[in-house]
């Protein structure tokens, strides 16, 4: 009885979506999308506004947020329209129409789903990242099985309801279009080849969107000094869709700026302070310098990175956070602490290539994945590698996530240990609890040691990872649902302090400097276009015979590898260009910060920052509060000029694979 009411209710409004309709013969169907779409994306986005109502309504541009809104959804409609518009003529007739209703229905029903898919997904992501979903989305559905365990475990009832919510839309959409389209009317044969050119030209004008040289993109709809209100004014469907178009073009990302001189890229980064007196050794490889050890040894030190997932400025209480890192609060004055240090990004891949390999940040996917990048790519592994170093990756989850394994064996790590490896006490939905890595990472510097050569050690930890899966009886609980971030970082914590404390009483901790640091904070939000204060990450070295010291200059994570590799003594060829703060940690530095496809370059009085298709942009940034605020005078031409060298730099040396050592 429920399901004939249901097909009679659908029935009734496909009769009634006909006759609306009826006047587009057999174009009604690509009429409805365009009807059906546009009502779709406006109540996703009014749904939205209201949810982030108070940053909404503090940009002051409602109005212009809901205007701009529906033009952004025309142009997402165009193209959704385009495909099944070019088969028109071939199939919009009399004798072909069941075939053309057929292919149109089925084509409009997917185009709906697509659409009501993202927007259901965009809450959640939000949630996540400030912005609606963009390139990170298309990353994370390379993984499957982690994204599918992380949902199950943590947002089980949100999925099952969007799943059951989803299905039960396409089976409702598919029967109202297939009602609708019985009373499709046929035209002749002339009229229907008359009319598609000039459905073709509105089509045409309906996606390009401006007369300006240019057709209109996603940058063309950031009105406000808010990234996340500029994202809620296009659609999720189109921010996707232009993700994957500017990742096919990803070698010339950095490009998005605007045309900057090849020569003034490479002289601009040379005139930094701390590399402006450096030997360049090698003409064909720009980057490629001599870098003299400022702590000289007889014999190197040993290195141990210990890369923290998520573990952001928030949550260290003496950098303003949450009081949930009482150990690493503890461990700060034994080693190097750094008042001021910045990601250079949103996602570990790109805290890696910082981290590991000095690169800096680019719009595009970091290198850890991109193809160019799999083999003589420098990194602290390949380096010291060449000194005799064993180098060595050890993680709790499965290796070839984001493509570590790949980038990592391609690239001087001689060997990877990782999830297979281990028997885990507790294994949660990215893999073992980072008390079962750090007493594997303990056993195998124990042998790395006893084997007599110098090693480093890569350590990525994953406990602090949503769904916030850990063991019961370690801490005493933050929040008091177990399952929370806070408690998930006083639990990483707690395992770190116990590592450190038990690598002490080690024959190798007295020749061994240890990194603690962050890959990234646990979410990126702010109502600014780059919120600066969720890149400021802690960065402790500590071991061997490192003194306390505190690093109050503005550090990013690109000048941690040189860094280290000065107070190990080890002198080199390398191409970073990041800084020795074991030379000099007193000169005013800066941090090179990429947040979905803006840049930024902060230093002690501002934040320069680039926009794809706008001007650079000068923000005020607070450190003491955290706030960016926009200026109406134009930044620093001198600044514009790094900011611009810096971003552009990487590009070239990825794409011409000279971010390497000399052969």
């Amino acid at each position: 009885m429920m399901q004939r009411r249901e097909d009679t209710f659908l029935q009734r409004s496909g009769a009634r979506l006909a006759r609306v309709t009826s006047w587009a013969g057999p174009y009604a169907v690509l009429v409805q999308l365009l009807l059906l779409g546009a009502a779709l994306l406006t109540l996703s986005r009014i749904g939205l506004m209201a949810w982030q109502w108070d940053r909404v309504a503090a940009t002051g541009i409602v109005g212009r947020i809901l205007v701009q809104g529906v033009r952004a959804d025309l142009i997402l409609l165009g193209y959704l329209i385009a495909l099944p518009l070019m088969l028109a003529p071939l199939l919009a007739y009399q004798k072909t129409l069941r075939i053309w209703k057929a292919v149109s229905v089925t084509w409009v029903t997917f185009a709906l789903i697509f659409i009501v898919f993202m927007e259901v997904s965009t809450p959640q992501f939000i949630m996540q990242f400030d912005v609606r979903p963009n390139r990170l989305f298309i990353e994370y559905l390379s993984y499957p099985s982690e994204v599918i365990a992380t949902l199950w475990n943590g947002f089980r009832i949100a999925l099952v309801l969007g799943v059951l919510a989803t299905i039960a839309f396409t089976i409702g959409i598919y029967k109202l279009l297939k009602a609708a389209s019985i009373n499709v009317t046929t035209w002749r044969a002339w009229k229907v080849l008359a009319a598609w050119p000039v459905l073709v030209v509105l089509v045409f004008v309906q996606i390009r969107s401006t007369t300006a040289h240019r057709p209109a993109n996603p940058a063309l709809f950031a009105l406000s000094g808010d990234s996340m209100v500029n994202s809620i004014i296009i659609n999720s469907p189109w921010s996707v869709l232009d993700a994957i178009y500017s990742m096919s073009k990803e070698a010339n990302s950095s490009e998005i700026y605007g045309e900057y001189p090849r020569d003034k890229v490479f002289a601009t980064v040379k005139s930094a302070p701390w590399l402006r007196d450096l030997k360049f050794t090698n003409p064909e490889l720009p980057t490629l310098h001599q870098q003299t050890a400022f702590v000289q040894r007889e014999r190197p030190l040993n290195l141990v990175i210990v890369l923290e997932e998520s573990l952001g400025a928030t949550f260290v209480q003496s950098l303003g956070g949450l009081p949930v890192t009482p150990e690493l609060e503890k461990l700060k004055g034994e080693g190097w602490w750094f008042d001021q240090l910045y990601a250079t990004g949103t996602r570990s891949v790109r805290g890696i290539e910082a981290v590991v390999a000095g690169y800096a940040p680019t719009p595009a996917r970091s290198v850890v994945k991109l193809s160019l990048a799999q083999q003589n790519f420098y990194t602290l592994a390949l380096g010291l590698g060449q000194k005799g170093y064993h180098t060595e990756f050890v993680y709790g989850g499965e290796a070839h996530f984001d493509n570590m394994r790949g980038f990592f064996t391609g690239n001087g790590f001689q060997s990877v240990v990782d999830r297979k490896s281990m028997k885990p006490v507790f294994e949660g939905s990215w893999g073992a609890s980072d008390e079962d890595l750090f007493d594997k990472s303990l056993e195998r510097l124990k042998i790395l040691h006893a084997d007599g050569k110098p090693f480093f050690s890569l350590i990525f930890t994953s406990s602090n990872h949503e769904p916030f899966e850990f063991p019961d009886g370690r801490i005493k609980l933050h929040d008091p649902e177990k399952q929370t971030v806070n408690n998930a970082v006083l639990y990483a914590d707690y395992a770190l302090g116990r590592f450190i404390a038990q690598a002490k009483k080690e024959a190798y901790w007295k020749d061994t400097v240890f990194l603690i640091v962050a890959d990234h904070d646990n979410r990126v939000y702010g109502d600014s276009l780059v919120p600066i204060k969720k890149f400021h990450i802690p960065g402790l070295i500590l071991g061997a015979d490192v003194q306390p010291k505190r690093i109050k200059t503005i550090a990013s994570q690109v000048d941690l590898a040189p860094t280290l590799l000065s107070l190990i003594g080890v002198s080199s060829e390398h191409p970073m260009i990041g800084r020795d703060l074991a030379r000099d940690s007193e000169t005013p530095g800066r941090a090179l910060i990429q947040f979905d496809n803006y840049f930024a370059w902060l230093d002690d009085s501002s934040a320069t920052i680039l926009r794809p298709g706008q001007a650079p942009l000068l923000g005020a940034y607070d450190f003491g509060t955290g706030v960016m605020t926009p200026q109406t005078t134009a930044p620093d031409p001198a600044k514009v000029d790094q900011a611009m060298s810096h971003v552009i730099l990487p590009s070239i040396l990825y794409r011409e694979q000279k971010y390497r050592l000399a052969k």
